[in-house]
């Protein structure tokens, strides 16, 4: 059986990279005593995988591992175990057991739901009334570093909703292993339509509250619900 454990990852421990979010995972599960897989192997690792990873300096709200495990384990007792054994800025908020046939997490991902909290009022005042006229382009034309170099895209595509209130801006946007837009292409894009020079620094909190899988029926639903 698997188990696929929904997670936070809080704003004090943002700066922590993928990497070091794997240790902390991998450490909880050890000092847990649950009855985790291990791989085989000269160098056996506990069977643990994610559904996205989340960049440097982003927050959380619903982050997925999905956990192999060598015995069978109620989803009680797999959350309070966790929650005792995990640090306090990662707790977890649920557990569900899935069977080892359940699709892969990053092969069902289809989209992120975003947060993005712009620190200055006054810069929030000039990007936000800009999501219409970017909006309503034909094409939103932003840079994407990949693995070849960095390369122009249409990011139009990519968003599935946009909207901004205040000093925030909410967007649900693609994220799947092919093709994704992250928060900074869309601060990139409102910045371009609202006129602001490129090098102007926009300091902006992004927090992921939802990560999202395809239903049925061909609309968005919780991943962690599929």
């Amino acid at each position: 059986m698997r188990m696929l454990g929904v997670f936070e990852k809080s704003e004090r421990v943002r700066h922590i990279g993928h990497l070091d979010i794997q240790r902390a995972v991998q450490r909880g599960l050890r000092r847990s005593g649950l009855p985790v897989a291990y791989s085989n192997g000269f160098n056996p690792h506990i069977q643990v995988t994610f559904a996205s990873a989340l960049s440097t300096g982003a927050c959380g709200k619903r982050e997925i591992m999905d956990v192999k495990m060598a015995e069978p384990v109620s989803e009680e007792v797999f959350l309070r175990k966790m929650n005792a054994a995990m640090p306090q800025d990662m707790q977890l908020s649920s557990a569900r057991a899935v069977d080892d046939r359940h699709p892969a997490l990053m092969a069902s991902l289809k989209a992120g739901i975003y947060e993005m909290v712009i620190r200055d009022p006054r810069q929030a005042d000039r990007l936000l009334p800009a999501i219409g006229p970017m909006m309503a382009q034909e094409t939103i034309p932003v840079a994407r570093k990949t693995k070849s170099g960095i390369k122009e895209v249409d990011m139009k595509p990519l968003i599935y909703a946009l909207r901004g209130e205040g000093q925030k801006l909410y967007a649900t946007l693609m994220l799947t292993e092919r093709e994704s837009c992250k928060p900074n292409m869309i601060l990139e894009g409102l910045k371009r339509a609202a006129g602001m020079p490129e090098e102007e620094e926009v300091r902006m909190l992004v927090i992921r509250t939802q990560l999202l899988g395809e239903a049925g029926d061909g609309g968005l639903v919780p991943l962690e619900t599929l």
